[in-house]
């Protein structure tokens, strides 16, 4: 089995300011300005043959994610009956899987940070129908809060105004259900392979770090690890895990190319890190 990494193309958003502790972490690794095909990364706005398609793709996500439909959805699929099976099962099930939010690897020296890239996207088989089979918009994309006010900062903010709760004054406000430093745990998300994927590793009792399950469950959430936005809602650990999510970011979008690599002479080491954080077998 081969992995086709296909390289994506996003919008270049404003960029939050490297620390020096975070160089410590990541080695130094520089971000380049332009991808291996010439353009910048995340450009949502650049002309190219997805970009009606990726312009439709937000239109319908911002329009249907509501503080109502989050809620339920993540009740439903929280109950984490559907099936039992492998990290690695599920990994191959991902092949299935194809991502039409996309517009457009070496990592520090911690294994749980290069289990976490293994793991972080599998939460996409719920476009699969022994999961489901959610819509697009339900399941991939970028990631933004809830139940309070919708950033401007957040991918296509123009379609929020079609969303219900852009017009309720419960949820508007920059603060909403929520309160000042009330923690990010505490915040509910968009609906998503994100938090799907953390709600797996989380009640399957993983032993990944804290910064592990927050990078899985906010890698989508660029209007707060690449705009800055939002912070008013994080507490400290939330700070001290952003700073991994940061790194992990660089590595997973920056470093990504158009490369097939050989699974069968990474999976032993991928294996011995799964069995290290998961159990055999895990609910999903």
């Amino acid at each position: 089995m081969t992995i086709l990494i296909e390289q994506p193309e996003f919008a270049e958003e404003t960029k939050v300011p490297v620390d020096e502790k975070e160089l410590v972490l990541d080695g130094g690794f520089v971000v380049p300005q332009i991808n291996s095909f010439g353009h910048t990364f995340r450009d949502h706005d650049a002309e190219g043959e997805r970009r009606q398609g990726v312009d439709n793709f937000y239109h319908t996500n911002h329009f249907h994610q509501t503080y109502d439909f989050v809620k339920k959805t993540r009740e439903r699929y929280g109950k984490l009956d559907r099936v039992e099976m492998s990290i690695w099962e599920c990994c191959e099930l991902l092949n299935e899987v194809v991502d039409e939010s996309d517009p457009d690897l070496d990592y520090p020296d911690e294994d749980w940070l290069h289990l976490t890239g293994l793991i972080h996207d599998l939460g996409k088989v719920l476009l699969l129908p022994s999961f489901g089979e959610l819509p697009q918009w339900a399941v991939v994309g970028d990631t933004f809060p809830v139940g309070c006010a919708y950033d401007e900062s957040v991918v296509h903010h123009k379609y929020f105004k079609e969303n219900a709760d852009y017009y309720n004054p419960a949820y508007n406000t920059k603060y909403g259900v929520y309160s000042e430093g009330c923690g990010l745990n505490n915040v509910m998300m968009s609906w998503g392979h994100d938090d799907y994927m953390y709600l797996v590793a989380k009640e399957n009792k993983t032993t990944l770090p804290s910064a592990g399950l927050f990078i899985i469950r906010y890698h989508s959430f660029y209007a707060l690890h690449r705009s800055g936005a939002y912070k008013h809602l994080m507490n400290e650990e939330d700070v001290e895990n952003l700073k991994w999510l940061q790194i992990f970011n660089k590595y997973d979008l920056y470093s990504k190319s158009k490369v097939r690599i050989d699974v069968e002479k990474v999976k032993p080491y991928y294996i011995s890190l799964i069995e290290k954080y998961f159990p055999a077998k895990l609910k999903w």
